[in-house]
């Protein structure tokens, strides 16, 4: 045995926990004595050390290793330890670790727990991988119910793990059963109430419960008012409901309006980041299903369509300017406005789309008030154009006591009023084009990257000709 490779005093071998993306140097001693364990093989040293750890810890750890070398270490891990370290890793790193073995590894732990136990791992799993483990457990009629439910909806994400009682039941018969769940539920905020078929029929809030005198009925202190989503609804759905009436968990019934489920504070806080990372790829113009570990041919895959498609939307651009070929050549000072043109036009449309995209994504934004939303759009784009245009003159007026420019008052004007009328109309095209996308179900979010830049690229040329030729060469 390589005596480098001895494991050392537990007291040496301790991991200081890393801020995000910040390697400190106090983990290299330990980082380095874990590499020559692994690479020794002295497995039973480096896990009985392990269990000691935080998963947090162990993640991380894992993060700072060499691929291979953390692909061993997880497949080394007992199961319990596992588990607790794939909640805590980032889904890249997750698909990453997961291998044919380790699947086969976690198949035989999950055919051993309690269905509902299974489930609530199963939901600590990049959705992929929970799919192929669903299939390798065709047996287990609870655990196969999830892959029922489609990607992203409340059937996927919801805990089965919940309190529910009658309503005769006594407010102190309910503090004695969340008492009794302790184990099994972490966290315990709301209390489900049903009739005698199993429908939902109210809810208790814990702390009224406790504050309750212990022979009130829960029929008389539930709240009646029962907010509830199906398996089936979309998961952004269901956290712009839970944001929008201030709700931490968010039962799910099945279409019989049986409970069934619930999303809670840490699904609904884990579906935030995903529709703000995929929201974020889509403006982006990349697609949502893109990760760093993505291969050269799935990187192609998700990007290209998106570069075509701006590849059309500058064709068309350039198109309209060689259309005004003359007035270039009658002109040639105007090529100098064409970028300025097209960046105000991609810059007023993009902060409206993302204002947009927001008001959409959050809730906030009412079919009543959309109307509203667009006049204050309107009205602030003039606004914009106007002072941006105004600018713009002042500039070009100011270059003709420099340069000699031709007709410099009408150069200041053509150029001002363009700049007025491409902001205005990029702002309602980037404000209206998502609400239209919303209403016939296609993520607004997509009208913030290529969709919106090309086609307002394409209309500031357009109206910026339009004027030099009326107000300028005409």
């Amino acid at each position: 045995m390589n005596p480098a490779s001895v494991l050392p005093e537990p007291s040496t071998l301790v991991w200081t926990r890393e801020p995000a993306n910040e390697p400190l140097a106090a983990n290299d001693a330990p980082l380095t004595a874990v590499r020559d364990l692994i690479r020794d093989g002295n497995r039973t040293e480096l896990v009985d050390e392990l269990r000691r750890w935080d998963p947090v810890d162990v993640m991380q750890l894992l993060t700072r290793l060499r691929l291979k070398q953390a692909r061993k270490l997880f497949q080394w891990l007992p199961a319990n330890p596992s588990i607790k370290v794939v909640a805590e890793l980032r889904p890249e790193f997750r698909a990453i670790l997961m291998e044919e073995s380790t699947l086969e590894q976690f198949r035989d732990i999950l055919a051993g727990l309690d269905p509902e136990d299974a489930v609530e791992i199963l939901n600590e799993f990049p959705d992929d991988v929970a799919d192929e483990l669903i299939t390798r457990l065709p047996d287990v009629e609870d655990i196969a119910t999830r892959g029922s439910y489609a990607d992203d909806t409340a059937g996927r994400v919801m805990a089965r793990k919940f309190v529910a009682l009658p309503e005769d039941c006594t407010a102190g018969e309910a503090v004695e059963q969340m008492r009794a769940e302790a184990d099994r539920i972490r966290r315990i905020f709301t209390v489900y109430v049903t009739d005698a078929d199993g429908k939902l029929t109210g809810t208790v809030e814990v702390g009224k419960l406790l504050l309750a005198p212990h022979e009130t009925r829960l029929q008389a202190i539930m709240n009646r008012d029962v907010i509830a989503v199906s398996a089936d609804t979309d998961q952004e759905e269901v956290l712009r409901l839970a944001r929008k009436r201030d709700m931490r968990t968010v039962p799910v019934v099945s279409t019989e309006g049986h409970l069934i489920g619930r999303v809670t504070p840490k699904q609904l806080t884990r579906i935030a980041a995903d529709e703000a990372n995929e929201d974020m790829l889509l403006m982006s113009g990349v697609s949502a299903e893109a990760r760093s570990d993505d291969t050269v041919v799935r990187i192609v895959r998700g990007r290209l369509p998106w570069l075509l498609a701006g590849l059309v939307g500058a064709s068309i651009a350039a198109t309209v300017v060689g259309s005004y070929e003359d007035q270039l050549a009658e002109a040639a000072i105007l090529a100098a406005f064409i970028p300025v043109t097209m960046s105000m036009a991609g810059n007023a449309g993009l902060q409206a789309s993302a204002v947009a995209v927001q008001g959409i994504a959050t809730g906030a934004l009412w079919s009543g008030d959309i109307f509203y939303r667009l006049t204050k759009e309107l009205i602030a784009a003039l606004f914009n154009g106007a002072i941006a245009g105004t600018l713009l003159g002042l500039l070009v007026l100011t270059a003709s006591l420099l340069v000699p420019l031709e007709a410099p008052l009408r150069l200041a004007l053509a150029t001002s009023l363009s700049l007025l009328c491409v902001t205005t109309l990029a702002a309602m095209v980037g404000a209206t084009v998502p609400i239209l996308l919303d209403k016939i179900g296609i993520d607004p979010a997509m009208a913030i990257g290529v969709f919106i830049t090309s086609s307002n690229d394409v209309l500031g040329v357009l109206i910026f000709f339009l004027m030099a030729t009326t107000f300028y060469l005409g």
